[in-house]
């Protein structure tokens, strides 16, 4: 059977067959990067109002010890509440990975099953690094067949990553390519997650991570069981393309299987916040630095954005929470203008200062042709600013940092996950460089044990 027959099926034995000698060491070695940076943004979401709600839900509906890992908390539980939990603080702090042409964070629903259930299996470093391997490349090519139509209304990372978990765990499962696409089925039909939530504040954006990791991880093993799934949820008369997306392409599903590693092609994020915001951050603060502006030189600015920055930020006017806030062009513009950086920090002190929120006031967004014809595959970043001596300035960044090819080092990685970890004082500066070391040498491990203590 030909991949143009039954591209579903393609995708799911690739998952199933993928072995650790058949993937580059380039990309092992940019998937430990992931790992890394990954665990940080676990770790600083230790303190979250919704992350210790959906921990202490695992806690009261979990068992109290179990095989995998709860990071956050330091505990030990069922390999389904552990992913539930570590999957939810993935996202919270908007410092998790991005693939740009299937707008998904692949690490918030790959890592955190898998990681839970290597722990549980006795899986060895390479088994578990294959197996998210198999998740990321998985989940990047759903999000990229159910396309731009998909995401203005649903958050591609909860339905997309459905399916990354359930290949993710389907490989340490050792499930066969007559059984993965059974697992495909059942995480497909669970696939949920809207972007309704930003109007509201509302923590949603949390549990779409929980549930498409635990969906994920259930669909797999209950495909190891005999549990069957649709065939064809994906590029099906009924299936995730038709009701979800109107320019859904199942090309997209097999494509450069085996030659072309997503993976690599995945971005680090350097501001906390959202990523449609970083392009122009970058630019404005390209502006501000070559020509020596203040926050208060400057009487306006126009960011030349795609249609999806439009559709996923223009819901957020004035910010109620830090979180909102991350989702607000203009407040993260503010941020950059008066402190040079979008941090945690000055999220959490300042999203709403008098000075952010009277520059956020002279933020808009408008639509660019050029801009939008190279998203999703380029994420340029544009800005016209108006200075108060009238002037007008132009800013151009087409790479922003953290992307492929304006990447961060492994320093670089290592100083981002010792700051998010020192932020949500869940480990020690001793233990999150221990947490390093591991993960560099992840391929060494004959059995994965825990990443703390």
């Amino acid at each position: 059977m030909s991949t143009s027959d039954h591209p579903s099926q393609a995708l799911a034995t690739f998952a199933a067959e993928l072995s650790f000698e058949r993937i580059p060491d380039a990309v092992m070695r940019r998937a430990e990067d992931l790992m890394l940076d990954w665990l940080g943004s676990v770790l600083a979401a230790r303190s979250a109002r919704p992350v210790r709600s959906i921990q202490r839900f695992a806690e009261m509906m979990g068992p109290a010890e179990g095989p995998s890992e709860v990071l956050i908390s330091r505990r030990t539980t069922s390999p389904l509440f552990a992913a539930l939990v570590n999957a939810a603080a993935s996202h919270y702090v908007e410092q998790d990975d991005v693939h740009n042409g299937s707008v998904f964070h692949p690490a918030a629903v790959v890592f955190a099953p898998a990681l839970a259930v290597a722990q549980a299996v006795g899986a060895s470093g390479k088994q578990l690094l294959t197996a998210v391997v198999a998740g990321y490349e998985v989940g990047i090519r759903v999000g990229e067949f159910l396309g731009r139509s998909h995401y203005r209304t649903f958050h591609t990372t909860s339905t997309a990553g459905t399916l990354a978990a359930a290949a993710a765990v389907g490989r340490l499962l050792d499930l066969t390519p007559a059984q993965m696409p059974h697992a495909f089925g059942s995480a497909g039909t669970q696939s949920a997650g809207v972007w309704e939530f930003l109007r509201d504040a509302a923590d949603s954006k949390q549990l779409h991570c929980a549930h498409a990791s635990a969906a994920g991880l259930m669909s797999a093993y209950l495909a190891q069981d005999g549990f069957t799934g649709a065939a064809r949820v994906l590029e099906g008369a009924q299936g995730l393309g038709v009701g979800m997306s109107s320019d859904a392409d199942p090309a997209k599903l097999a494509d450069g299987l085996g030659t072309r590693w997503t993976l690599a092609e995945t971005s680090f994020k350097f501001h906390a916040s959202c990523r449609h915001t970083h392009p122009a951050a970058d630019a404005l603060l390209q502006v501000m630095q070559q020509n020596r502006l203040k926050a208060g030189d400057i009487a306006r600015v126009v960011t030349h954005v795609h249609q999806g920055a439009i559709d996923v930020l223009g819901r957020v006017v004035v910010p109620a929470t830090v979180h909102q806030a991350k989702f607000s062009m203009g407040t993260v513009l503010g941020l950059i203008a008066v402190h040079g950086r979008a941090g945690l920090t000055e999220f959490d002190r300042d999203f709403l200062a008098p000075e952010v929120a009277a520059f956020r006031d002279k933020v808009m967004m408008e639509l660019d042709g050029d801009v939008d014809a190279a998203y999703p595959a380029r994420w340029i970043g544009k800005v016209s600013v108006t200075t108060t001596d009238g002037r007008t300035l132009t800013g151009r960044v087409d790479e922003p940092k953290g992307d492929p090819g304006n990447t961060l080092s492994r320093a670089e990685i290592e100083d981002k996950m010792q700051r998010l970890t020192q932020y949500g004082g869940s480990a020690t500066a001793e233990e999150a460089k221990a947490a390093c070391a591991r993960i560099w040498s992840l391929a060494g491990e004959a059995r994965v044990g825990r990443l703390l203590g």
